[in-house]
């Protein structure tokens, strides 16, 4: 393995990719530290360290979905999530909006051309964000008091200048993805929420495991309120085996469909009548429907923990059901929504019709099959199957570490990350950039990471 870790870094075009797209992650991360000039960090991080549901919850889920730092305010406090909620804008558009539509099927120009428009989109929707955002950090007293006038408001000019500073740090990130997805290695926006999730690792493993042995030993059942055992530890270990593994089958797996080419002569040689398979991905929706059900459960909880306040006779029972724990309402409504998810993403993503025409057009059948909509009903409900057993696999990686850290007494921060969506992102991100690195050394005779021997 040390070798041929080795031959990468020996092959010159590789390893500047390789140092290109380590070198502008750092950046990412430096940025990811320099707060705001009004803000004040040290107010920041007291509210929210009693903000522990609702609002809290909901910047926490935020932070790992979009490589954001919403809770102290940094220039790159927005993250990513104004990009991405730009391209799925389009992207769901582009199935419905007939002009998009068109241009979807322009190719490689159209295609920068709906690129074009979704940086458009991402700058309006940053400035809407962060002058929300400058507007939360007034209204609970976050700003420096030297930045105040003497009715406790922040000047116009002062709101301006955060509502720029963190618009143009969200354009920027966009801006570093795009450079690694052109001169680096792997998708740069997966792997900006890669690096942010990855960065976060070490401090809640510190926080929830070594912080609480060096305090209270490490004994079988735990040795005190608080403290970690023995068997807590094993659980963790093998709960992170465990995802990793099912995350790279599931990823890997494929409903292999096999096809027929057809023969055609040219000359005294016979062409076609060859033999192969169209691959279908057992998970063909990715990691998105995890991140629409957690966040659209997220929003109730908030407005209901707001509404219990004032009557938490009627309001607060209401709102335990929609607290993500040990409610069984929660996860059930979790389930269904990841499940709906799952099949809504996969029919914008993958059109059975226009599969069938393009292998009717190149002269290619599925055995049994008549090409064009036999062939596109078939390949339909092939993939309404299979999206069944992906969204259970989704559905069971989203909700083992709210069971283990219910039933196990784990904090949730810490098997989130180390057994849940996390961990699903981390694992398929590390897992693409491989395979890249991969077809880099094939390409060039050598062989790959992944190969035997």
């Amino acid at each position: 393995m040390w070798d041929k870790i080795r031959v990468i870094f020996t092959v010159p075009e590789l390893r500047q990719k390789i140092l290109l797209t380590l070198g502008l992650l750092a950046i990412y991360r430096v940025g990811w530290q320099i707060t705001l000039p009004i803000v004040d960090p040290q107010s920041m991080t007291a509210f929210f360290s009693k903000s522990t549901g609702g609002l809290g919850a909901l910047i926490d889920q935020m932070s790992v979905f979009s490589a954001s730092n919403l809770s102290q305010a940094t220039i790159f406090g927005l993250g990513i999530m104004p990009y991405i909620s730009a391209s799925i804008i389009f992207q769901l558009l582009g199935s419905v909006y007939p002009p998009l539509e068109k241009l979807k099927k322009e190719g490689e120009s159209g295609r920068k051309k709906i690129n074009e428009y979704t940086r458009y989109a991402t700058v309006v929707l940053c400035i809407g964000q962060s002058w929300f955002y400058v507007g939360f950090l007034i209204q609970n007293k976050l700003i420096h008091e030297q930045f105040l006038t003497g009715s406790g408001s922040l000047p116009f000019s002062w709101q301006l200048v955060g509502v720029v500073t963190m618009t143009a740090g969200t354009v920027f990130l966009m801006w570093l993805g795009e450079q690694i997805d052109e001169y680096g290695i792997g998708n740069g926006i997966s792997l900006l929420i890669m690096a942010g999730i990855i960065a976060q690792m070490p401090s809640a493993f510190y926080l929830d495991v070594v912080k609480p042995i060096s305090e209270t030993g490490l004994e079988l059942g735990g040795g005190g309120r608080g403290a970690i055992g023995v068997e807590t530890l094993l659980l963790l270990a093998v709960l992170f085996v465990g995802v990793v593994l099912g995350i790279v089958l599931i990823t890997q797996g494929q409903r292999r469909i096999p096809t027929q080419s057809a023969k055609h002569v040219r000359g005294r040689r016979v062409y076609g009548g060859t033999r192969q398979y169209l691959p279908l991905r057992i998970n063909q929706a990715g990691v998105m429907p995890i991140i629409f059900a957690s966040s659209l459960l997220l929003f109730p909880s908030v407005i209901f923990q707001y509404l219990s306040r004032s009557h938490p006779v009627f309001w607060g029972p209401i709102e335990q059901a929609f607290t993500r724990g040990d409610s069984w309402v929660y996860n059930v409504l979790y389930i269904i929504l990841i499940y709906f998810f799952c099949y809504f993403w996969t029919a914008i993503s993958f059109n059975p019709k226009d599969m069938s025409d393009n292998l009717k057009n190149y002269g290619t059948f599925i055995p049994g099959y008549r090409p064009g909509r036999r062939t596109a009903d078939y390949l339909e409900k092939v993939m309404v199957r299979i999206t069944y057993v992906g969204a259970g696999f989704l559905a069971a990686v989203a909700i083992i570490p709210t069971i283990v850290s219910t039933f196990a007494n784990i904090p949730f921060g810490l098997a989130s990350f180390y057994g849940g969506t996390s961990l699903l992102i981390a694992v398929s991100v590390a897992f693409d950039v491989v395979q890249k690195i991969d077809s880099h050394l094939v390409m060039r005779n050598y062989k790959g990471l992944l190969e035997k021997g």
